[in-house]
């Protein structure tokens, strides 16, 4: 058995989590505990209640190979989503590799604000255009044409990469959506598409402050989905001068902020001279997370 950890006293699942929790504790990640148990599973393919009913089940060697690669590769600050190859968002599971951010539970906040406000200004069944820019993973395009069928659903990235995982995504759950490859809103102001809704979660963190992030974030996760420029505001400014030339008569417009961005970037949707109302909407922590806009 070729191992980087020794395991040749290990015969239970019990052992293993241990084992498996000690190296990750000498290492110092974030959660050693929770993240060999959620190794452990994954090897097994297991739930968390036959994983505890368990405990005192042997291991075999072959399980105990995969769970010290995935020790090893943990210990380089590698995230788990990328490990095991998913992450999920909004109740469905999304494939992640190098290559997208990995989607954050906050940014289903912004989903749920994008069709709350088109329940308010629309009809039910109204088919509806609504292009996501910034495509990633696809979590936001996939999951607004899941959710509303009716809709039309559009994506835009720059990244080759992003767009073949969100495409593989889309596949996958049965999802609508059209993919457009082009610079933010650049592929839709050349063609004079207009839309009924806008929704992006843009690369919004500082130049001078991707340099501090977590390892696990600035080492593994692409930088293009992460740097927003000087002040963290670039695509902001980008997206809002271009939505008097984006949005329909009656629009809703909705963006991810970083924090402490809220504010700045309400007073860039309000510029655009084009939006009725903005609001800010805090995500489940109080941190002002959704900047929205409607034209009515």
């Amino acid at each position: 058995m070729h191992t980087q950890l020794d395991w040749s006293d290990v015969t239970t699942i019990r052992e293993a989590l241990l084992r498996a929790s000690s190296f990750l504790r000498e290492k110092g990640t974030k959660d050693p505990l929770f993240e060999a148990e959620l190794m452990i599973r994954h090897c097994l393919d297991w739930d968390r209640t036959r994983f505890l009913m368990a405990m005192t089940d042997s291991i075999d060697a072959e399980t105990l190979v995969k769970l010290d690669g995935l020790c090893v590769r943990r210990a380089s600050n590698e995230p788990l989503q990328y490990m095991f190859g998913e992450q999920e968002f909004y109740g469905r599971p999304f494939t992640v590799r190098p290559g997208v951010l990995i989607p954050r539970p906050e940014t289903e906040i912004l989903v749920e604000q994008v069709m709350a406000a088109a329940a308010k200004l629309w009809p039910e069944r109204e088919e509806l255009a609504v292009v996501d820019i910034g495509t990633g993973s696809g979590a936001i395009c996939i999951t607004l044409a899941l959710e509303k069928p009716q809709w039309h659903v559009t994506t835009v990235d720059l990244s080759p990469e992003a767009t073949a995982i969100a495409r593989e995504n889309a596949s996958r759950l049965g999802a609508d959506v059209r993919f457009l490859q082009g610079d933010l809103v650049q592929p839709l102001l050349e063609t004079g598409e207009k839309v009924d809704i806008l929704v992006s979660n843009p690369p919004y963190i500082p130049s001078r402050d991707v340099e501090e992030l977590d390892d696990e974030v600035r080492v593994h996760e692409p930088r293009l989905a992460l740097d927003g420029g000087e002040d963290g505001l670039d695509c902001y400014r980008r997206l809002c001068e271009a939505l008097p030339n984006l949005l329909k008569e009656r629009a809703v417009a909705a963006f991810e902020v970083g924090i402490y961005q809220a504010g700045d970037v309400a007073a860039l949707m309000r510029a655009s001279g084009v939006m009725d109302e903005v609001e800010i909407v805090p995500d489940l922590a109080g941190i002002e997370r959704v900047v929205i806009g409607v034209r009515r």
